[in-house]
């Protein structure tokens, strides 16, 4: 597109309004011309107004793409204004030079609803006689103006000939090539692609343009600059096809992301450094447990044993005390087996029997049997069928960490827990009557710690309450609709 082609745009602010007019259509009675794009630039509606001015009847324009409509006759600086205009809510009143029509146009443009409308009226006319070179200019450099608060490059780029035509200094201000209004050839470009995206950028371009199925190309990439280092750049044009059919050039704008992309990337990193260390503490409290359960089996229940099968053998040798020897024999046997039933109970973390709300209650009674403790299982406006069944995995595994926790810390002689529904959230709430904490200077366990992973994995939230000497409440609200893809390793959630 030649240079002097390219008018300007002069932009003022305008007040947004919020009333809408709920009759008959107006624009079909005003003079102005109005017409309503989506963001793909397909034309939504033409009113009687717009084709007396345009020459463009409504039937052959819209579902059409605007640009390829009207691609050699609309400046480019109208994409630009349009473009901009899209994330923004507040309208925009500018002005506009049309060679091509010999014409003024004084131009009104709000987004509302995913979708561009445009108000316009001409005048052969234009607003000062004198206009021509002085007044292009003036409004030329409001526009470079406009476009230096930015960091969208725009671009023209001719298909036929392998050319970009880089615009007004966008690559110049964000990247840092001494390039404004200038033709680059394409060569020059795809040597600024990385080369670990290059491929998959100019595969993906050509099939776009060679199936001729879009009018719209979109990617994301990392682009060089002139100091080169590289940036993150989303890259967005429009294809305009000729009366044949084919790509005959594109229009758009690239845009630096490399904040967004940083920002993406810490967080994903800070997601894979917590993720390491609750997968290292659960490694490491599981080899705690392992050890725990080899001194006690080794220590005390192989002691125990040991005396179980000494008065056996007594029983064996003495027929006057047999009854009083084996008596004592079973006594230790009996303990051995509460003792394995213990570890077996506090250790298996993976059983699920029929259903949550049964395993759950399954596993309060066995913790009833071991310890000197009731546990009650309450559960209102909840039903297994609305629980997904890892979420209901997840739940009886949060439940069996707390009540290890109350189990191995709080002393505790009644503890309750609940599960209930509240609009699309499932809220598990367990208290108990033990020690308590200072909450403001207690250690996180790894108990907590992995009941907190899991909630996190249903966007859930976690709170606690607790007082030294009044109980502890541990309250999880989990969403029923929303589950990431992160999943915690599958080893013993323990607590220590």
């Amino acid at each position: 597109m030649p240079v002097e082609f390219l008018s300007s745009v002069k932009r003022i602010e305008t007040p947004q309004k919020n009333n809408r007019y709920s009759g008959n259509p107006i624009n079909e009675t005003i003079a102005n011309g109005f017409f309503i794009v989506d963001q793909e630039w397909t034309v939504k509606y033409w009113n009687r107004a717009a084709e007396n001015i345009l020459g463009v009847r409504s039937k052959d324009i819209v579902g059409k793409n605007l640009w390829e409509k009207f691609a050699n006759i609309l400046p480019l600086q109208f994409y630009t204004v349009y473009h901009n205009a899209f994330p923004q809510n507040v309208p925009a009143h500018f002005e506009e030079y049309l060679g091509e029509m010999g014409a003024w146009f004084d131009v009104i443009t709000y987004h509302s609803d995913n979708s561009l409308s445009v108000s316009f009226k001409s005048s052969n006319t234009p607003p000062n006689p004198h206009l021509p070179e002085q007044q292009l200019k003036t409004l030329n450099e409001l526009y470079r103006f406009v476009t230096e608060v930015t960091n969208d490059c725009l671009w023209e780029w001719n298909l036929r000939t392998q050319e970009i035509f880089w615009i007004d200094g966008g690559h110049r201000r964000v990247f840092g090539y001494p390039i404004e209004n200038s033709l680059v050839p394409q060569s020059f470009w795809e040597s600024l692609l990385h080369p670990e995206d290059k491929e998959r950028i100019l595969s993906g371009l050509d099939k776009i343009i060679g199936e001729g199925s879009s009018s719209t190309w979109e990617d994301e990439y990392r682009f060089k600059k002139a100091d080169g280092e590289y940036a993150y750049v989303h890259d967005r044009g429009h294809i305009i096809y000729d009366k044949d059919g084919i790509a005959s050039r594109m229009i758009g704008a690239t845009q630096d992301i490399s904040e967004r992309k940083s920002a993406e990337n810490k967080l994903m990193q800070e997601r894979l450094t917590r993720q390491k260390e609750i997968t290292y503490a659960v490694l490491t409290a599981q080899e705690k447990e392992r050890k725990f359960i080899g001194m006690e089996l080794h220590d005390n229940m192989n002691q125990i044993l040991g005396a179980a099968k000494l008065y056996i053998e007594m029983a064996k040798s003495d027929e006057k005390h047999r009854e009083k020897w084996l008596e004592k024999a079973s006594g230790y046997v009996v303990s051995v087996i509460e003792g394995i039933r213990k570890i077996a109970t506090t250790m298996d973390m993976h059983r699920m029997f029929n259903g949550l709300f049964e395993s759950i209650q399954m596993l309060a009674d066995d913790l009833a049997i071991g310890f000197p403790i009731k546990i009650d299982f309450q559960r209102n406006g909840i039903s297994e069928e609305e629980i997904d069944e890892k979420l209901q995995r997840d739940i009886f595994r949060m439940v069996q960490e707390q009540l290890n926790n109350i189990i191995k810390h709080a002393k505790a002689t009644q503890a309750v827990i609940n599960l209930t529904r509240e609009s699309s959230e499932a809220i598990l709430t367990i208290s108990d009557n033990g020690l308590g904490c200072d909450l403001l200077n207690a250690k996180m366990g790894m108990g907590i710690i992995n009941i907190i992973s899991r909630a996190e994995l249903y966007h859930g939230k976690l709170t606690t309450i607790s007082k030294p000497g009044e109980g502890y409440e541990l309250k999880v609200v989990l969403s029923l609709d929303k589950r990431t893809n992160f999943s915690l390793p599958p080893l013993s959630d323990c607590n220590v």
